[in-house]
C-alpha cells in the first residue's frame, strides 16, 4: 500500500463543490498571523484573547468558526468566541489521563476528529502525535485551530485500515469511538496490533452491553439513530476479541453511561444530539428499543 499516493487522493476532497467554501474561508485565516499567542490546554482549549484581533481580524475567525459547524469534539475557546461541542470531550480525557504516561513516546491518535485530544496529549511531552481521520470537516477544524497552536501534530486523512503501512510503528495508540464503526473489528484490532512497537499500548473506547456471556449485540439498521454501528459486545466478549487481535495485559479502565452533561446539541454543533437519540419514555433504552449508550474503556499490551 503506497500511503504518499493515499495522501495525495485524499487532498484533492478539498476540491470538492461542498468542501471547497470551508477550505477557502480556512485560507483566510491562515492569514492572521499573531506571534506569542498564550495558549493553555484547560478543560476549554483556550487560544489567545480578543484584544489580540482587530475588528476585521475577529470576524475572519468568526466567519471560520461558523462554516465549519459543526464541531462534535472540543470545547475550544478561540480570541474569546467560545466554540461549545457537542461532546465535553474532557469528561472522557479526564477519565484516561491517570492511565497513560506518553512521554517521549510515538503515539497515534484513531479516529482523532478535529484533534482535541491530542492537543491535551501535548503536556506529556510525546516524541510524535498522529492523527488519523479520513474525514475532510474535522481535518480543516484541525488545521484551524493549529495554525494558532502551532503543534507538530501530524494529521493524516487516513483510517485504521492504513495504520499498519505508515510509515512508522508506534508505541501508543489510542483508538476513542471507532471500534463498533467497523464491520470486522477483530480485523481491525489485528490493524492495530500490527501497526505497535514492541510492548506497545493501546487504549480503546467502544460501546458495550451487559451481561456475562462472550456476545454481541448486532443492531438492524440503526443504533441510537447512528447508521453505521456494527458490534456492541459484552465485555467479555470485548476481551475475547483482543486476544484474537494478539493483545494481553487487559484492563478495563472503567464504564460509563453517556449523559446529556457529556453529549448534547449546542449552536455550535448538529440540531440532534443525545437527547434525541433516546426513547423519551424510557431513557434506559434507544429510540429503536436497545440499550441506551453505554462504554467501556479498556488497555492492552501487545503480545510479543
Amino acid at each position: 500500500m503506497n500511503i504518499d499516493e493515499l495522501r495525495k487522493k485524499k487532498t484533492q476532497c478539498l476540491k470538492w463543490k461542498n468542501i471547497q467554501p470551508w477550505y477557502l474561508q480556512l485560507l483566510k485565516a491562515k492569514e492572521i498571523n499573531i506571534d506569542n499567542l498564550e495558549v493553555t490546554f484547560d478543560d476549554w482549549i483556550k487560544i489567545g484573547k480578543r484584544e489580540d484581533l482587530s475588528d476585521e481580524q475577529h470576524q475572519i475567525i468568526m466567519d471560520t468558526a461558523k462554516i465549519l459547524i459543526p464541531w462534535r469534539k472540543g470545547p475550544f475557546d478561540l480570541f474569546d468566541i467560545k466554540i461549545d461541542s457537542e461532546w465535553q470531550s474532557f469528561i472522557k480525557y479526564n477519565l484516561l489521563r491517570p492511565h497513560f504516561n506518553l512521554k517521549d513516546k510515538i503515539v497515534a491518535d484513531v479516529g482523532c476528529n478535529n484533534a482535541y485530544y491530542m492537543f491535551k496529549m501535548l503536556e506529556d511531552k510525546p516524541k510524535r502525535l498522529t492523527g488519523f481521520d479520513p474525514a475532510p470537516l474535522p481535518m480543516l477544524q484541525f488545521e484551524f485551530m493549529n495554525h494558532f497552536i502551532k503543534s507538530d501534530i501530524v494529521y493524516e486523512m487516513l483510517g485504521v485500515e492504513h495504520l499498519e503501512f505508515y510509515d512508522h510503528k508506534f508505541d501508543f495508540i489510542f483508538m476513542l469511538g471507532v471500534l463498533y464503526h467497523r464491520p470486522d473489528p477483530v480485523g481491525t484490532l489485528k490493524s492495530l496490533n500490527r501497526a505497535l512497537n514492541k510492548n506497545g499500548e493501546v487504549i480503546i473506547d467502544t460501546f458495550m452491553i451487559d451481561g456475562e456471556d462472550e456476545i454481541a449485540l448486532t443492531p438492524n439498521g440503526r443504533y441510537s439513530k447512528i447508521p453505521n454501528i456494527y458490534f456492541v459486545p459484552t465485555i467479555s466478549a470485548l476481551k475475547n476479541w483482543l486476544s484474537r487481535a494478539g493483545f494481553i495485559d487487559m484492563e478495563v479502565l472503567t464504564t460509563t453511561t453517556t449523559d446529556s452533561e457529556e453529549q448534547r446539541k449546542t449552536p455550535w454543533s448538529f440540531d440532534q444530539s443525545l437527547e434525541d437519540f433516546l426513547d423519551p419514555n424510557d431513557r434506559s433504552k434507544t429510540v429503536e428499543g436497545y440499550p441506551a449508550p453505554k462504554r467501556v474503556y479498556i488497555k492492552a499490551r501487545k503480545k510479543n
